[in-house]
C-alpha cells in the first residue's frame, strides 16, 4: 500500500520536510517512490505538485493525517485570499 507523508530533512531543531510517497512499510525518512512538494514549518512555505498528489490520491494512496490537515489549511488560506 502507498502512502503520501511527510519525511523529515534539515538539521536538528531546523525541520524541513519532503512530502513523499512511499511504501507504507517503508521507515518515515527511507526509500520512497516518488517526492511530491516540500514543507518548511518555520516559514510556513508549502509547496505541493498537485498533477503529481492527485495520481497518486486516484492509483489508491492515502495521505497522512498531517499532510491531509495541511493541505486543507492551505486551501482555506487560498480562498480566503481570493474572497
Amino acid at each position: 500500500m502507498v502512502v503520501i507523508r511527510l519525511s523529515r530533512q534539515g538539521a536538528k531543531k531546523r525541520p524541513f520536510y519532503r512530502i513523499v510517497a512511499a511504501d507504507k512499510r517503508r521507515p518515515r525518512d527511507g526509500r520512497f517512490i516518488d517526492l511530491i512538494g516540500t514543507y518548511d514549518p518555520r516559514t510556513k512555505a508549502f509547496k505541493l505538485d498537485a498533477d503529481r498528489y492527485a495520481h497518486w490520491v486516484k492509483q489508491g494512496a492515502q495521505p497522512s493525517a498531517t499532510l491531509h490537515s495541511l493541505i486543507l489549511r492551505t486551501k482555506r488560506q487560498a480562498a480566503k485570499a481570493a474572497a
